[in-house]
């Protein structure tokens, strides 16, 4: 089997894989609130990550 003389630039090799990129971001539901979240993000609605609260939300008046 051949072997390619030259490496290939890292422009040439991410045009080649810009297929492989997801087109939107996967989403889970909340266990907390039952909201919509990207995975690994932390909730909007609530400010749970993992079934622990990350950030404190203030309720709005």
């Amino acid at each position: 089997m051949p072997n390619p003389k030259h490496r290939f630039s890292q422009t040439r090799t991410r045009k080649r894989r810009t297929h492989d990129k997801a087109i939107a971001p996967v989403v889970m539901i909340c266990p907390n609130c039952s909201s919509a979240v990207e995975y690994h993000h932390i909730c909007n609605e609530c400010g749970y990550y993992k079934g622990k609260p990350a950030i404190e939300k203030v309720a709005k008046a």
